[in-house]
């Protein structure tokens, strides 16, 4: 009665590493790869979005007769920052590209905002704006570093989902796996920012944790 399952421990410690040996363990370790690249992308448009308001607030105080640029900025980041995409989601195409979208439309706005402002010679001998177009102009980097990285993990866990031998497992043990999204080359990155003068009173800063300040109406940009 004892010898059964005493033989089974050891047919299944003989399997073990036959069972690792063929990728069951590929795809889940892959996932997670993809998912720690993801967090980092995350992270790193976050530090954007922090830097953003100390920006337009110091634009803004260099009295930069410039409204709309301003106001494309503020609005932009916060859609970007309410635009949410978790490691669940990943393999969501209508939200990946809702965060990608709200994410472009920012760099965007900031592209053109840092353009305007050479127009402004007090603003560039501004100290305080000099060092945030610095910590702006490392995150822009470090976004790009983090997306390629992104983009490197996903396709080879997507990979793994098509290919011999770990789609047996993905056919079968953990068929819950699904492709995840890829970040692709965003309608701003293939042109240059427009800059355009709009003489008028300041906006309001914009606020931590992704809120607009209000807009008077009639002074908005359009979509």
């Amino acid at each position: 009665m004892v010898r059964f399952p005493v033989r089974n421990a050891a047919i299944a410690v003989a399997l073990l590493p036959a069972v690792t040996g063929c990728g069951y363990n590929t795809i889940p370790t892959k996932q997670e790869r993809a998912e720690a690249a993801w967090a980092d992308v995350q992270s790193q448009y976050q530090r954007r979005a922090d830097l953003i308001p100390n920006l337009v607030a110091t634009v803004q105080g260099a009295a930069i007769a410039e409204r709309t640029t301003l106001t494309q900025v503020v609005e932009a980041r916060a859609r970007a920052t309410s635009v949410q995409v978790t490691p669940e989601t990943l393999s969501d195409p209508a939200a990946f590209q809702a965060f990608q979208a709200a994410q472009g439309q920012l760099t965007g706005a900031l592209s053109r905002l840092l353009a305007t402002v050479e127009a402004y010679p007090n603003i560039q001998s501004n100290q305080n704006f000099v060092q945030l177009q610095s910590q702006l102009e490392g995150t822009e980097n470090r976004i790009t570093i983090a997306r390629r990285d992104y983009n490197e993990a996903v396709r080879d866990y997507n990979t793994s989902l098509r290919t011999f031998p770990t789609v047996i497992w993905a056919k079968t043990f953990q068929s819950g796996s699904k492709p995840m999204q890829l970040f692709t080359a965003s309608a701003e990155a293939q042109s240059a920012p427009t800059v355009t003068f709009n003489v008028g009173p300041n906006v309001p800063a914009a606020t931590p944790g992704g809120t607009a300040p209000a807009v008077t109406p009639g002074s908005a940009p359009a979509h």
